[in-house]
């Protein structure tokens, strides 16, 4: 089998370089006290919806499955905590629609331990093995798209994978939630990585970290050899990339490991290649050889209206407003008065109502005061300059001042047939560098959504 060369490319062309702002990168992960009620969205993932094989007033302990995936692209969900079936039905949800959710109330005084799954040794088990045992788990993308792992990790017949690429670069300014799993559990995502190049096949690993991360690289460099002396034969590296927005990106990061372009429309696969997250890798280290159900997650908590920021473990389902309180964020009744965001604030998504939950997509929460949002805000819209800014800074080469004209005139059939909207995957370059404040990014999704439900 032929490797595509392994060699520490340029950085990717064009993208840009926003104010990092890691304001939690040296503070220790902590563990969040659990709430009284979690509810858990059935729809948390890329996928089918699994559906719930619980009934209201039964008793559940942590780690139970609690919801049923019959799809393939689908996965299960399990109990948070341990406690009692209080409603299953519609609750609201972090993109506006109300979804099916299951609501369990903590049983007072509980120890809340994961009191579900039974240890079991992998060393023999086949990659078709080790994907169901990831299926089971209920694992999904943690950097923030949340498709189902196993669903990623499954290599099609006709196509042969030979290196797993692990992304450690978590380019969205504020987040550190990767940076921290990968100094502080880089056993576990040495071991996650080990599944994962079993279960595709895989005769290598590089996981690509930015360089301005140095310690979770030396970090990294060490576990890698401690795994070593202990019998570990699995071919595995770190690769320091260059820091630029958005090396996150699986082509981004490609192209600064290996010099290889992804062909438009494709995936790594068309390359032998597997791309994941390290969060994502790390949990499964950890949960796989427990046999037990993803219930919690890292969170980055930060910002400027958050007073105890840091990298929290959350568990899944607790609300939204039980984690700022206990983050310092200032309680205020109207949500006009301060801004949250789901994710980075690149490519995140404000929410207009604290009533919903984390899930196993979150990735960060961030606070902005009133006053960080008002030089943005004030700012007016003025008409495209055509001073080409976006396109110097549109990693995938395309013309957001042209999609953005035709946005307006609601052409969207045209944005996508001309002029490649679906390469865009929205990393909020264009709108970012836009000197006329036009909501270039914003304009792309609104486009997408529509070319998707005529589609449907």
């Amino acid at each position: 089998m032929k490797l595509v060369s392994y060699f520490r490319g340029e950085a990717f062309q064009r993208g840009v370089h926003p104010p990092s702002c890691k304001l939690t990168a040296e503070r220790r992960i902590r563990r969040l006290p659990f709430p009284d009620r979690v509810t858990v969205p059935l729809s948390q993932h890329i996928g089918k919806v699994p559906r719930a094989i619980v009934r209201v007033g039964q008793e559940v302990v942590r780690g139970q499955p609690i919801a049923r995936s019959d799809e393939w692209l689908s996965v299960p969900h399990h109990a948070p905590l341990s406690g009692v079936v209080e409603f299953i039905g519609l609750r609201p949800g972090m993109r506006g629609p109300w979804v099916e959710s299951i609501v369990i109330r903590a049983h007072a005084g509980a120890t809340q331990e994961d009191l579900w799954g039974r240890p079991r040794d992998l060393s023999q088990a086949t990659g078709q093995d080790i994907l169901q045992a990831i299926w089971d788990t209920g694992m999904v993308g943690l950097g923030g798209a949340a498709f189902p792992t196993h669903a990623k990790l499954s290599v099609p017949k006709q196509a042969k994978v030979h290196t797993l690429v692990v992304n450690g670069c978590e380019c969205e300014p504020y987040l550190t939630c990767d940076h921290r799993v990968m100094i502080e559990h880089a056993a576990d995502l040495i071991t996650g990585i080990r599944y994962a190049m079993r279960a595709t096949g895989a005769v290598r690993s590089i996981i690509g970290v930015e360089d301005n991360k140095p310690d979770a690289v030396l970090v990294l460099r060490q576990a890698i050899a401690d795994a070593h002396a202990a019998g570990v034969t699995e071919e595995i590296h770190v690769e320091a990339v260059p820091t630029k927005y958005p090396q996150g990106s699986e082509k981004m990061l490609i192209m600064a490991l290996f010099g290889a372009e992804m062909p438009a429309g494709g995936l790594p696969i068309a390359l032998g290649m597997v791309v994941s997250n390290v969060g994502t890798l790390a949990a499964l280290g950890k949960l796989l050889p427990l046999g037990q159900g993803l219930t919690e997650r890292v969170v980055t908590v930060t910002g400027p209206g958050v007073a105890k920021p840091g990298d929290y473990r959350v568990i899944l389902g607790t609300p939204l407003k039980f984690v700022l309180d206990y983050a310092g964020a200032p309680a205020v009744d109207a949500m006009d008065a301060r801004q949250v965001i789901l994710g980075g604030p690149m490519m995140g998504q404000a929410i207009a109502s604290l009533d919903v939950p984390i899930t196993k997509g979150v990735s960060g929460v961030l606070v902005f005061r009133r006053e960080d949002m008002l030089a943005r805000e004030s700012r007016q819209t003025y008409p495209c300059i055509k001073c080409g800014e976006c396109v110097e800074s549109c990693p995938m080469g395309l013309n957001p001042s042209t999609l953005g004209m035709l946005a307006a005139k609601r052409e969207y059939d045209l944005m996508g047939e001309q002029y490649y909207l679906g390469d865009c995957f929205e990393c909020g370059c264009c709108t970012y560098v836009c000197p006329s404040n036009i909501p270039l990014v914003q304009q792309f999704r609104v486009a997408k959504q529509i070319l998707r439900e005529k589609a449907a």
